[in-house]
C-alpha cells in the first residue's frame, strides 16, 4: 500500500482524554476575561459617568465591581450609567460585549461537552470494529522498521495499532494511516485503549530493555493469548522477557554485530542476509502451508528453495530426518523472489 493510497485514508487517533478539552477551556477563560477587563477600562475611563447609589463617586474597583456584575448579566442596580456619553457606550459597547461574553461562556460548556461525546463515540465505534490486530509499543526506528515489514506482507494500515509516548510520533503513525495512541506502553489502561486486549499480536519495539519488560509484563497480562514478538539491546536481557511472556524475542544488537562480522568474512552471504531482511524486494523469507500435493514428500522437492519445516509448534531444518515426508499441518519456511525496486528494466531485444 503506498503512500499516496495512506494520505487518502482518514486519520485515527485516539484522543489524549485531558488534553483537548482543558485546552479549550482555557483558550475560552482568556477571551472572557480579556473582555471583562476592557470593560473595566472603558468604565474607568469614563467614571464621571456613572454614579454609585452608595457614595456617588465610582472607584477602579467600583468600575470592576461594575463590568462584573454587568457581564454577567446579574445588574444590581448600585451603579448606573448616568451621562449621556456613559448610555451610549453601554448601548453599542458593553451590551454587545455581555452577549459575547455569554456565547464564550456557553459556547465552552457546549464544546466540552460536544468533544467529549464525539470522543466517547469515535472510540466506543472503534473499539466495536477491532478485533484480531496488532499493536505496535514504539513508533521509533524499530517499530517503523517493523510496520514496514508488515505492510509488505500484505498487512492493512487500519489493522496496526501505534503506541508512543511522543505526541509527535502518534501524530506521524496517523498520517500514515494507522490507529495512533498517545501514552505510556506500560500502563494498562493506555495498551487498553489501544485494544491489547482483543489483539492478535503485540510488537514490542521500544528503546530501552527495562521498558520492553514492563511492556510484555502489562500485555500478557491483559492477553494470555496473544503472540508477544519483542526486541531487546542486550542479550542477558532475553531470558527476562522470556519470563515476562514474549514469544519471541529479537537481540538487535547481537544481531548487529554478526552481520558485520559476516560482511567481514563473506561479503557475499552478508548481502543475501541484508537482501532477506528487506522484505518486498530482492529475495524474501515466506511461511505457507504445505499443499495437498506436497504430502509424503520430502522438503526438498517442492517448488520453492525450503529452509525449514513448522511440525506442531517446532522449527525443524530442512535436512532433518523428519522432513523427509511432509504431512499434512505442516507449514514451510520457503525463500522466494520478488522484483528488486532498483532493479533497471530489461533492454528491449534487437
Amino acid at each position: 500500500m503506498g503512500t499516496e493510497e495512506a494520505t487518502r485514508r482518514p486519520r485515527v487517533q485516539l484522543p489524549h482524554r485531558t488534553t483537548r478539552p482543558l485546552r479549550a477551556v482555557a483558550k475560552r477563560v482568556a477571551v472572557a476575561t480579556a473582555l471583562l477587563f476592557l470593560v473595566v477600562l472603558v468604565v474607568a475611563l469614563d467614571a464621571d459617568g456613572y454614579r454609585d447609589s452608595h457614595d456617588g463617586r465610582v472607584s477602579l474597583l467600583d468600575a470592576l465591581y461594575y463590568a462584573t456584575v454587568t457581564v454577567s448579566t446579574t445588574g444590581y442596580g448600585d451603579i448606573t450609567p448616568v451621562s449621556p456619553a456613559a448610555r451610549l457606550i453601554n448601548i453599542v459597547f458593553i451590551t454587545p460585549v455581555r452577549v459575547l461574553f455569554l456565547i464564550v461562556l456557553v459556547g465552552t460548556t457546549l464544546e466540552v461537552l460536544a468533544e467529549r461525546t464525539r470522543e466517547d463515540w469515535r472510540v466506543a465505534r472503534w473499539r466495536s470494529r477491532v478485533h484480531d490486530h496488532i499493536v505496535v509499543a514504539g513508533y521509533g526506528t524499530k517499530g517503523r522498521s517493523a510496520i514496514k515489514t508488515l505492510l509488505s506482507t500484505g498487512m492493512d494500515r487500519a489493522s496496526i495499532v501505534v503506541v508512543d509516548p511522543d505526541p509527535r510520533m502518534v501524530a506521524d503513525a496517523a498520517e500514515a494511516g494507522f490507529v495512533g495512541v498517545l501514552g505510556d506502553a506500560t500502563r494498562s489502561d493506555v495498551l487498553g485503549r489501544a485494544g491489547v486486549p482483543r489483539a492478535r499480536q503485540v510488537v514490542v519495539a521500544s528503546a530501552r530493555d527495562d521498558t520492553a519488560v514492563l511492556i510484555t509484563l502489562t500485555a500478557r497480562q491483559l492477553n494470555p493469548t496473544a503472540v508477544i514478538q519483542a526486541a531487546v539491546r542486550e542479550a542477558e536481557n532475553v531470558p527476562l522477557l522470556r519470563q515476562s511472556g514474549a514469544d519471541n524475542v529479537i537481540t538487535s544488537s547481537e544481531a548487529a554485530g554478526r552481520l558485520l562480522g559476516m560482511s567481514a568474512s563473506h561479503p557475499h552471504v552478508s548481502a543475501v542476509l541484508e537482501d532477506l531482511l528487506e522484505q518486498g524486494s530482492g529475495l524474501d523469507l515466506a511461511e505457507r502451508e504445505v499443499r495437498p500435493e506436497e504430502f509424503g514428500r520430502p522438503v526438498t522437492a517442492v517448488g520453492q528453495p525450503a529452509v525449514a519445516v513448522v511440525r506442531d509448534g517446532v522449527t525443524l531444518p530442512y535436512d532433518h530426518a523428519a522432513c523427509s515426508a511432509l504431512a499434512p499441518g505442516d507449514r514451510l519456511i520457503v525463500v522466494r523472489s520478488t522484483p528488486h525496486r532498483d532493479a533497471e528494466p530489461a533492454a528491449p531485444e534487437g
